[in-house]
């Protein structure tokens, strides 16, 4: 079985090739953060003209690559949300207009459950149930999962998402767009201790998030502190040490609360090495196994949409012809009963 994944979100546009007996035969993705770049930030309504631009030869170059035709595929996944309204919408409706033309079925792919089946693309991967930690620049979500389409939702941000804040320190340093990785790099420049961020709603019980208050306790800090890259790359270490001890404490909380033993990082901020390796060596403490996608599947991807519409065939849920777009779909509305 074959399945066409299509991924148009926000600022990526992404396709991939599922086979269920190969995995991932083919992959493309294509970044608009060059166009981005000049105005600081994604830009929606260049977003999705972009989108439109890049689709179908991406389509082309994906089938060309994996030498496989229309007939050969068997659905078409696509993500219906959530995200960028005009961006998801021009993905959806070429998606559904593609199914439609070559008559297979359409697959509507909530973006969040992409990233939290992109770990079961690696050769090693978890098995049900575990504790999944979402955390990209629009989400920071804590869920129990106890099946495929069985999400509890432990735990979210109350304001900005950890990515959210990542971009927006970065920006209040200096840094160029996307903010996030250009930090976490600074942050290798820093020194450890230099500066003591708080750990947010720590301590208190329960699994919600905040990260805007972190964000402003940086903006006071750079403020006071001296304009020279040193000091700007010790705030960036005790930000980013912040959020991946706050992330830490949240993990285990959750861990213990639901008594599993296995924790799924996904979401672009996934790809950060210090949270990986930090979150890895305090999760081993715990008995607990952690899994991560591979960095390819961190960030918004084709290829996660096309295995979590592999995963929506198999339980039977097609797309009529009228095309549905959500900026805004809570996870938890995906449970099947």
């Amino acid at each position: 079985m074959k399945i066409l994944g299509i991924e148009t979100s926000c600022d990526e546009t992404g396709v991939a090739l599922y086979d269920s007996a190969k995995g991932i035969i083919a992959d493309a993705l294509y970044s608009q953060i060059a166009m981005h770049n000049d105005y600081g930030g994604v830009v929606p309504e260049l977003a999705s003209r972009d989108h439109v631009r890049k689709l179908l030869p991406l389509v082309k170059e994906v089938m060309t690559g994996a030498d496989v035709r229309p007939d050969d595929i068997d659905a078409v996944a696509y993500t219906a949300g959530p995200g960028l309204l005009g961006a998801v919408l021009v993905g959806a409706s070429f998606a559904r207009s593609l199914a439609y033309g070559w008559d297979v079925p359409a697959i509507a792919v909530h973006h969040m459950e992409g990233h939290l089946l992109a770990p079961m693309l690696e050769s090693v991967h978890p098995e049900f149930p575990f504790v999944a930690l979402l955390v990209s620049g629009g989400h920071t979500q804590l869920y129990q999962v106890n099946d495929f389409s069985q999400y509890i939702l432990l735990g979210e941000s109350l304001d900005d998402a950890a990515g959210e804040a990542f971009d927006k320190t970065a920006k209040l340093l200096g840094l160029d767009y996307p903010g996030g990785p250009l930090l976490s790099a600074l942050a290798k420049k820093g020194r450890s201790g230099i500066f003591k961020f708080p750990r947010p709603m720590t301590d208190r019980p329960g699994l919600d998030l905040s990260f805007s208050g972190l964000k402003t306790f940086a903006a006071n800090t750079i403020s006071k502190s001296d304009d020279n890259m040193q000091s700007k790359a010790d705030i960036a270490r005790a930000f980013e040490e912040a959020v991946v001890d706050t992330l830490i404490i949240k993990c285990r909380r959750a861990l213990i609360q639901t008594e599993l033993k296995s924790l799924v990082i996904a979401g672009g901020v996934s790809a950060n090495h210090r949270l990986r390796d930090k979150m890895s060596a305090e999760m081993e403490k715990m008995g607990v196994t952690v899994f991560y996608p591979g960095q390819a599947y961190c960030t918004d991807n084709g290829a996660m949409i096309a295995y979590a519409g592999y995963r929506r065939y198999l339980a039977g849920h097609f797309e009529p012809l009228a095309i549905r777009a959500k900026a805004r779909w809570p996870l938890a509305e995906l449970n099947i009963i």
